[in-house]
């Protein structure tokens, strides 16, 4: 795996306009499923400029300005080719009407000081490299210089081993070693010689490997968003779960799921899950679904919140994901990369912590026209158990029940 500090040394190789244009590249890397409404995306692109603007009061300048750059990209292209644009009413377009007004100033002043930054570090870059560079001809020569004093100290040693009767260091003048270069350890002079043969000096040297040529640059932004590779990390409250099953008993005790929204901010490039927001919801043995979907909206407007993924039980059954389950989550991962699901098994004391597998999972689930339950294939696993999580016991939690 590459070090920090050479993924860094590669970057700032490259030219800075070059650098600039590829995240304005990964900003657009965003597509519109048809079968999704369009009204989440007008909420996804809301939890998108939150994230952004957080990003910016961090000082991280290249992850705000890949999230400016794909809302712009959604609604100022994307969106409108969704068959169903003509439908969102004119309240919501006007909402993100002005949050485009607000956001494409800040993109464009980011992408002149991230340019800004770029040249510094690529001026940088380009004195270091001349500096190692005089550094390495130095040394190159240096190590030839010894070369040759090796050889000859050699041929010396061959014409002792020959009983010559005379030295063959007859020109001392051409063996001096400048006052510049190193002092070499056993070297012996014609006036020590006595009975001991001279020794070829010992070589303290190392060849300086050569320059390995950046890695593509898909891979040096790999630290950045999930829409260039990487996955940041979920931080789950360990007492959440505890609290969801004792606001579920009453639905569990009548064998009936109780599902809830998992909302949370973003801090230093990790996504700490701070609510869980119950809403009206109608239930059955093995299905939930969510009614009122406004009042979840307005209750994380209110609160600056956005959506992580969503929680829910099985009354009876162990902790997996179902058909309709899959289906659920698919919508959640693609407005979130990282979102999670969380089943909670009661009966068997499970907890699951799940997602779609991004290289088979979503793309299958995405294209299924399917409703209700119905069968899927097991291989390849269309869902995995998440890496991307972390349980913190210290992290608080809130619940908010809005069926009351």
């Amino acid at each position: 795996m590459q070090s920090p500090e050479k993924r860094k040394t590669d970057l700032a190789s490259l030219d800075p306009a070059f650098r600039v244009k590829q995240l304005a590249n990964y900003g657009a890397m965003v597509e519109v499923d048809p079968n999704v409404p369009p009204r989440r995306y007008y909420r996804s692109g809301l939890e998108m400029v939150r994230m952004a603007n957080v990003y910016l009061a961090e000082g991280s300048l290249e992850n705000a300005y890949i999230l400016y750059m794909k809302f712009m990209t959604l609604f100022l292209e994307k969106v409108r080719k969704h068959p169903e644009y003509n439908t969102i009413p004119a309240d919501i377009k006007s909402v993100n009407q002005a949050k485009l007004k607000e956001v494409m100033p800040k993109a464009e002043k980011l992408k002149q000081k991230l340019l800004e930054q770029y040249t510094k570090e690529h001026v940088l870059y380009k004195e270091n490299e001349s500096k190692r560079k005089v550094q390495e001809e130095a040394r190159r020569k240096q190590e030839q210089e010894d070369a040759k004093l090796a050889q000859r100290l050699q041929a010396d040693e061959n014409r002792q081993d020959g009983n010559a009767t005379t030295p063959h260091l007859t020109h001392t003048e051409n063996w001096a070693v400048t006052p510049s270069a190193p002092p070499v350890d056993g070297v012996l002079y014609p006036d020590d010689f006595a009975t001991e043969p001279p020794r070829a000096p010992a070589h303290h040297y190392k060849p300086v490997p050569p320059l390995i040529p950046p890695k593509p640059i898909q891979e040096d932004y790999s630290d950045l968003l999930p829409m260039a590779g990487g996955l940041r990390t979920v931080v789950v409250p360990a007492t959440l779960m505890a609290k969801f099953l004792t606001i579920a008993a009453a639905n569990t005790a009548k064998n009936i799921e109780l599902c809830g929204i998992l909302a949370g901010r973003l801090e230093k490039n990790q996504l700490k899950i701070t609510h869980v927001i119950v809403p009206k919801q109608s239930g059955t043995a093995d299905s939930c679904s969510t009614n009122n979907e406004e009042e979840i909206f307005y209750y994380q407007d209110q609160h600056n919140l956005i959506t992580l993924g969503w929680i829910h039980t099985h009354p009876t059954q162990t902790a997996f994901l179902s058909s309709v389950d899959l289906h659920t989550q698919c919508s959640y991962q693609l407005m979130m990369a990282e979102a999670i699901a969380i089943v909670c098994a009661p009966k068997y004391n499970e907890t699951g912590y799940f997602a779609l597998t991004p290289d088979y999972g979503m793309k299958f689930i995405a294209n299924c026209r399917e409703t209700g339950f119905h069968p899927h294939p097991n291989d390849p696993p269309l869902f995995y158990n998440v890496t991307h999580m972390r349980l913190d016991n210290t992290s608080p939690v809130e619940m908010v029940d809005l069926r009351r």
